[in-house]
C-alpha cells in the first residue's frame, strides 16, 4: 500500500475526498509546526492557537465520520482506530497541560516537544497505514461523500482540548455544539489577547479564563462521556459544573457583546 503522502490528487479521489482534505491539513499542520520551532516562547500562544483551531476540529471530524465508518470496513477497524484515539487523547492531555502553564516555565519545554512528537506520529499512522487501507474498502464516490461530511463536521466541531469528552459517539456529537460555542468565542477573544488588545487585556483575559472554565465543566457532564474506550477515559473530578456553565453562558453573551464593539 503506497501512503497517501506519496499519491496525486486524481489517485486520492479528487479534490472533495476526504483523503485529499486529510493530506491537505496535514501539509498545514506541518507548516504550523516549522513555525513554532523558530518562534520565541513568549511569542509562541499566537502559532499555538492556529494548531489547535486546526486540529482539534480535523480530530473530532475524523472520530465521528471516519472511524465509525473504518471500524465497520476493516476487520482490525476497531484495532486500528483506537491506537489514532489514543493518539488525540494524549494531544488532548499535553494541551491541556501546556495552557496551565507560563511561557517560561520549566516544564514547558518537554511537553510541547512530546506534543509535536505524537501531532506527527498521528500524520504518519493516518497517512501511511489507516487511510490506504481505507481506500482498499470504498468507492471514490464513498470517498467523496465522506470527504463531504467530515467537512461538515469539521467547520462546527470544538476548537480546543477536552481530554474528558468521549473520543467516541454518541459523547462527542453531543458534546459538539456547546463545547463549539464555547471554543470559538474563547479563539476569537484569545486572538485579540494575543495581539494588540490594548487597555482590554486584563479583561479579556478574564474573559477567556471564564470561557475555558466554562468548557471544561461542560465536558465533565456524564453524557458527553458515553461511548468511551476505557483507555483513552480520563475521571472527571467529582460534583456538579453547572455554576461554571452558568458562568461560561454569561461569559459568551459578554464575548459577542465586546467582539461585536470591536468590530463597529
Amino acid at each position: 500500500m503506497r501512503s497517501v503522502a506519496d499519491q496525486s490528487i486524481a489517485e486520492l479521489g479528487g479534490r472533495v475526498s476526504v483523503l485529499t482534505r486529510q493530506r491537505d491539513d496535514h501539509v498545514t499542520l506541518d507548516s504550523l509546526l516549522e513555525r513554532l520551532s523558530t518562534t520565541a516562547p513568549n511569542q509562541q500562544n499566537r502559532v499555538l492557537l492556529d494548531i489547535y483551531r486546526l486540529v482539534f476540529p480535523h480530530a473530532f471530524a475524523e472520530e465521528s465520520v471516519l472511524w465509525p465508518v473504518m471500524r465497520r470496513v476493516l476487520e482490525d477497524g476497531e484495532e486500528l482506530t483506537l491506537q489514532v484515539e489514543r493518539e488525540h487523547q494524549e494531544v488532548n492531555e499535553l494541551v491541556t497541560r501546556l495552557e496551565s502553564l507560563d511561557a517560561h516555565s520549566v516544564e514547558r519545554e518537554p511537553i510541547l516537544d512530546r506534543l509535536i512528537e505524537v501531532l506527527r506520529e498521528d500524520v504518519r499512522d493516518e497517512e501511511d497505514e489507516l487511510f490506504p487501507r481505507l481506500q482498499t474498502k470504498v468507492s471514490v464516490s464513498q470517498l467523496r461523500m465522506l470527504g463531504l461530511a467530515w467537512e461538515v463536521v469539521r467547520r462546527v466541531a470544538p476548537t480546543r482540548a477536552h481530554p474528558v469528552v468521549a473520543r467516541r459517539p454518541p459523547g462527542n456529537v453531543v458534546a459538539a455544539l456547546p463545547l463549539s460555542v464555547l471554543d470559538r468565542a474563547r479563539d476569537r477573544v484569545d486572538m485579540l489577547v494575543h495581539g494588540d488588545a490594548g487597555n482590554f487585556d486584563a479583561s479579556l483575559r478574564s474573559l477567556s479564563a471564564a470561557l475555558t472554565r466554562a468548557s471544561h465543566a461542560v465536558e465533565h457532564l456524564p453524557i458527553m462521556r458515553r461511548g468511551e474506550d476505557p483507555s483513552t477515559r480520563v475521571d472527571p473530578k467529582p460534583g456538579a459544573p453547572w455554576g461554571a456553565i452558568a458562568l461560561g453562558i454569561v461569559a459568551t453573551g459578554v464575548a459577542i457583546f465586546v467582539l461585536a464593539r470591536r468590530r463597529s
